[in-house]
C-alpha cells in the first residue's frame, strides 16, 4: 500500500458521523493487541487552552528526560502532524503499516454498519504508534467534552479540565454545569483532577471529579497560585507559578493571562506525572520545568510572525477565545496605529459575539478558510461591520486577505489574522512553505521526485520523462492545485499532484516541470489571481532565482562558497581534540587557517561527539573567550560553536561575529541573543547534540524531513527579529542519521535552499565515510565532500584541513566560471 492509499483510507472515513462512547476504540485496540498497554497517559480536556496546556506539558516532560508523545488536533498542514513522539511527528510509513493492519477489520465494521469514525481510528493511530515507540508517557488533546471521546479509552494517570465556556451544545450539554461535568469525567482514578475553571463550571467539576488541584490567581486561594508579568519582548511573557513546595519563574513564548494559566495546568500535570513515575527531585525540579515551559513554543496561539508590523496569528474560534485574544491584543496598546484584522471562521460560531469581544479593528478583511464548513466572507464581514469596525473588505482566500492586509499595513500598525485554527493554517502557510528545487538528472531521479510527492504509479510513469528540466515540489490548497496544474499544461509544462484524496479542506503535494521561461510565465499569469495564487507566484520566483536580488551585507558567504576553519579549544574532540587547547597552539592554528584562505574560524569550547560529556557555561566561557579576543583581528570572519547562550553572549563580547549552534536553538535564549545583536546565528538539525550513539531514528525522505523539521527552527529565529539572510541551515551530517542518510544530505544540498536560508554543510572527517571505505584520515574524502558541496550550491563548508578544502571549491567555481580564473 502506498502512503496517498493509506492517507485516502483515512479521510474517507469521515463521512461516518461521531457517535458518543469509547466502545469502538477500545475494540478497535483489542484488534491490534491493545499496543497502547504499558504507556502512561494523560489527558486535558477543555473548551480553550487544551493543545498549548498538552504541548506545555509534552515540552515539561521531554526536559526531564522521558520519552513524550503528544496528541492533539486539529492539523494544520499534514495529519500526521496529530501525532509526534519527542516532538518529530509519525512517518509516512509507520501511518500505511498501521491502515495495512486495521483496513480490513475496519471495513469489517463498516459492513455491519458499526464503522469507526476518522477521529476515533486516530487515536487508535496515535496510541498505537506511542506503544511501538514505547514511550514513557503520552499526552492526549480530548477531542469533544470528556466523558464518552475517543481518547477516554486510556486510564489516565494524571488529567485536566483547562476552561469551559459554552460550546458543543446538543452533543455534551446545554449548560455550562452541564459540560463541565461531561468535560470532568477525564478526572483520573487515584490522582486530584488538575483544572483553571471558576465559578459555576468549578463546582460542577468538583461534584463529577471529587478531589482536583485547583490553577488560578492569588486572590482565589488556589493551590497552584499563577502570575503572569506580561510580555517580556514581542514573543515572550513572563510567568511565576508556586504551588504548595515548589515555585518556578520563567519565559512562556505564548502571550497572555490565559497561557499563563495553561501553563499552571501544565506544570501540575508534569509533576503528578514525575511523581507517579517515581522520578528523582532532580528530574523535573524548578530548572528543568522553567526550560521546558520556555521552549514550548505552539503554532497559532497569539504566535508573532514578524515586526514592522507586528504580525500575530490567533485561532481563536469561540466568544470566550476572542476575549482572551483582546486582552493579550491590549498588551500592545500604545505599540499600534491601526489594527487590521484578518478574520475567517466557521459557520456554527457566533460571530457576533466573537466580533464584539475583539477590540474594535480599523480594518477588517473578512475570508473564507478552505472548507466546507467555513463560513461565506460576505456573512463575516456583515458581523464586523455591525460592531462598528472601520474599513471592512472580503477576499474569497485567507492568503490574499493577508497580502491584502499587509499591504496596506504601516510600520507601526498590528495585523492579526483569527476566527479559526483553519484560517491560521493557511494564514501561517505564507511563512513556513517550502518551494524545494529537484535535481533531476535522469528518469530516475524523475520517479523518484514524482513518488516523493505521493503521485499514483500511472502518474509516475506517464509523467517522469517530462521532468527534465526545472522542477519544483510544493504543497497548496486543493484548489491551488488544480489551477497550477491547468495553467502549467496550458504553457507546455508539466504538474503532477499527488494522488491522496482531493478534499477541499486538505494540503497536497505537487510538482510542476517546465523550462525556466515557463516557469516565469507562471509566475507572471499567477499575479492578480484569487485563492492566494498570487503569493504564490512571488514564491516561485524566489525558489527559482526569477527576477529577484537577496541583500547583500557582505557576509563572506555571499560570493561563493566560503571555507570556514575548525578551531577546536578542548581536550576530547573526535578529531583534533587537544591539539589546540593551549591558547597559544590555537591561536597559531588560526593564523594558519587564514592564510590558508580560510573565510570564517569556528571556535568550540565542547565537544558533540558520541558520549561527550557537557561541559559547564564558566569552563566553556573560560576555552573560548581569551581565543577569540586573541584572534578577532584577524583577516576573517570569527565564529562561536556554542549550545549555551551565555556562552554566545560573552563570545560575541570578546570579537565573534557569528553563532554556531549544533542544537537547532535548544536554548530558547540563544535566538534572542542573535536578534538582539543583530548577527547571522547557523541553526542545525539534530536529534542530539552531543550524538547519542545508537539512537533510532526513522526518515520518509531525510532530505525532505529535516528540510521540515528546519522550517520551524528557521521560522523561531525569524520570529526573534532575524531576517533569513541571517540564519544559516545545516542539516547535521552525522547527527541523528545513519551513514547512507548523511550522503543523501550530501548529495542534495541544494534542495535546503527551499528554506530561502544559506547553507552550511559540515563533514570533515566524519564516520559517514566509513561507508566507502575511506581509511581513518578521511581527508581525501572530506574534500571531494566539500568538491560535492560547493558544486550544490552550498554556501559554507565547514571543515578542519583549510588549504585542500580551499582548492576543491576553488577547483568547483573555475569550473562554472572559468572565465573569473583566466590569466
Amino acid at each position: 500500500m502506498d502512503y496517498h492509499e493509506a492517507a485516502n483510507f483515512l479521510f474517507d472515513l469521515r463521512r461516518f458521523r461521531p457517535k458518543p462512547g469509547t466502545e469502538s476504540t477500545a475494540e478497535l485496540l483489542a484488534h491490534l493487541g491493545d499496543p497502547h498497554e504499558g504507556v502512561d497517559f494523560v489527558q486535558v480536556a477543555g473548551s480553550n487552552g487544551k493543545g498549548s496546556t498538552a504541548r506545555m506539558a509534552e515540552r515539561a516532560l521531554r526536559e526531564a528526560d522521558l520519552d513524550v508523545g503528544l496528541y492533539t488536533s486539529p492539523h494544520f498542514d499534514d495529519v500526521r502532524e496529530r501525532i509526534r513522539a519527542n516532538g518529530r511527528k509519525i512517518p509516512k510509513s509507520a501511518l500505511v503499516e498501521y491502515v495495512e493492519s486495521v483496513k480490513e477489520y475496519v471495513e469489517d465494521r463498516a459492513a455491519d454498519g458499526e464503522a469507526p469514525t476518522f477521529f476515533e481510528v486516530m487515536t487508535g493511530l496515535a496510541l498505537w504508534q506511542f506503544g511501538r515507540e514505547d514511550l514513557d508517557v503520552a499526552i492526549l488533546e480530548v477531542g469533544i467534552g470528556g466523558r464518552y471521546d475517543a481518547t477516554s479509552v486510556v486510564d489516565p494517570v494524571a488529567s485536566a479540565v483547562t476552561s469551559v465556556t459554552l460550546e458543543h451544545t446538543g452533543i455534551i450539554g446545554e449548560t455550562i454545569e452541564e459540560i463541565a461535568r461531561d468535560k470532568a469525567h477525564v478526572a483520573p482514578a487515584d490522582a486530584p483532577l488538575v483544572t483553571a475553571t471558576t465559578g459555576e463550571a468549578l463546582d460542577a467539576v468538583r461534584e463529577q471529579a471529587g478531589e482536583v488541584v485547583r490553577v488560578g490567581e492569588d486572590a482565589e486561594a488556589p493551590d497552584v497560585q499563577v502570575e503572569y508579568g506580561g510580555r517580556t519582548n514581542h514573543t515572550e511573557a513572563a510567568i511565576s507559578l508556586a504551588g504548595p513546595d515548589w515555585s518556578v519563574e520563567t519565559e512562556i513564548p505564548l502571550l497572555g493571562e490565559y497561557q499563563a494559566q495553561n501553563a499552571g495546568v501544565a506544570a501540575a500535570l508534569a509533576r503528578q506525572v514525575a511523581a507517579r513515575r517515581d522520578l528523582p527531585e532532580t528530574a523535573l525540579n524548578e530548572d528543568t520545568l522553567a526550560r521546558g515551559l520556555r521552549k514550548a513554543d505552539w503554532p497559532g496561539r497569539f504566535e508573532v510572525m514578524g515586526r514592522d508590523p507586528v504580525v500575530a496569528l490567533d485561532g481563536a474560534h469561540n466568544p470566550g477565545a476572542c476575549e482572551a485574544l483582546a486582552e493579550t491584543v491590549g498588551e500592545f496598546d500604545g505599540e499600534y496605529d491601526d489594527l487590521h484584522l484578518v478574520f475567517g471562521a466557521m459557520h456554527d460560531k457566533d460571530l457576533r459575539g466573537m466580533a464584539e469581544a475583539l477590540p474594535t479593528p480599523d480594518r477588517v478583511v473578512a475570508c473564507q478558510p478552505n472548507l466546507d464548513r467555513a463560513e461565506d466572507e460576505a456573512v463575516v464581514a456583515r458581523a464586523f461591520e455591525e460592531a462598528g469596525a472601520g474599513e471592512v473588505l472580503t477576499r474569497n482566500a485567507v492568503e490574499g486577505a493577508v497580502e491584502n492586509a499587509l499591504n496596506a499595513a504601516e510600520e507601526d500598525d498590528l495585523v492579526l489574522v483569527a476566527g479559526s485554527l483553519y484560517a491560521v493554517a493557511e494564514a501561517r502557510t505564507r511563512w513556513t512553505r517550502a518551494e524545494i528545487p529537484k535535481r533531476i538528472r535522469n528518469l530516475d531521479d524523475a520517479r523518484e521526485a514524482l513518488s516523493g510527492a505521493d503521485v499514483t504509479d500511472p502518474g509516475v510513469w506517464r509523467m517522469r520523462g517530462k521532468a527534465v528540466h526545472r522542477v519544483l515540489k510544493t504543497r497548496v490548497q486543493v484548489r491551488q492545485a488544480r489551477y497550477l496544474k491547468e495553467e502549467m499544461l496550458s504553457l507546455g509544462g508539466e504538474c503532477a499532484v499527488s494522488g491522496t484524496n482531493e478534499q477541499d479542506d486538505q494540503n497536497v503535494d505537487v510538482v510542476l516541470m517546465g523550462t525556466l521561461a515557463q516557469f516565469k510565465r507562471l509566475a507572471g499569469k499567477l499575479d492578480g489571481q484569487p485563492y492566494g495564487l498570487s503569493v504564490f507566484a512571488d514564491d516561485v520566483r524566489e525558489a527559482l532565482g526569477i527576477q529577484t536580488e537577496s541583500e547583500r551585507r557582505g557576509y563572506p558567504w555571499e560570493d561563493g562558497t566560503a571555507v570556514m576553519g575548525i578551531l577546536n579549544v578542548t581536550p576530547d574532540s573526535f578529531h583534533d581534540g587537544g591539539r589546540y587547547e593551549a591558547v597559544e597552539d590555537a591561536i597559531a592554528r588560526a593564523e594558519e587557517m587564514v592564510e590558508a584562505g580560510a573565510d570564517i574560524i569556528d571556535v568550540g569550547g565542547e565537544s558533540t561527539r558520541p558520549g561527550a560529556d557537557e561541559i559547564s557555561v564558566e569552563d566553556e566561557i573560560e576555552r573560548v573567550v581569551p581565543v577569540i579576543e586573541a584572534i578577532a583581528d584577524l583577516d576573517a570572519a570569527i565564529s562561536i560553536d556554542t549550545r549555551k547562550a551565555a556562552v554566545a553572549e560573552a563570545a560575541l563580547d570578546a570579537g565573534a561575529d557569528i553563532l554556531n549552534d549544533v542544537s537547532g536553538l535548544e536554548d530558547p535564549e540563544m535566538r534572542f541573543v542573535a536578534a538582539d545583536r543583530d548577527v547571522p546565528i547557523v541553526v542545525m538539525h539534530s536529534i542530539d547534540a552531543p550524538v547519542v550513539p545508537d539512537r533510532d531514528v526513522h526518515y520518509d525522505d531525510v532530505v525532505e524531513d529535516v528540510i521540515e523539521e528546519l522550517e520551524e527552527k528557521v521560522l523561531l529565529a525569524e520570529k526573534a527579529g532575524l531576517d533569513r539572510e541571517q540564519i544559516l541551515v545545516d542539516p547535521g551530517l552525522g547527527f541523528g542519521k545513519e551513514s547512507s542518510e548523511s550522503f543523501e544530505l550530501l548529495g542534495r544540498t541544494d534542495e535546503f535552499h527551499a528554506l530561502e536560508c544559506p547553507v552550511l554543510v559540515g563533514h570533515s572527517h566524519k564516520s559517514m565515510f566509513d561507508l566507502i571505505g575511506e581509511d581513518d584520515d578521511r581527508t581525501a574524502a572530506t574534500v571531494a565532500g566539500t568538491a560535492i558541496a560547493a558544486e550544490r550550491g552550498a554556501d559554507i563548508v565547514r571543515v578542519h584541513d583549510v588549504a585542500e578544502n580551499v582548492a576543491a571549491v576553488n577547483a568547483v567555481e573555475a569550473a562554472d566560471t572559468p572565465e573569473q580564473f583566466g590569466e
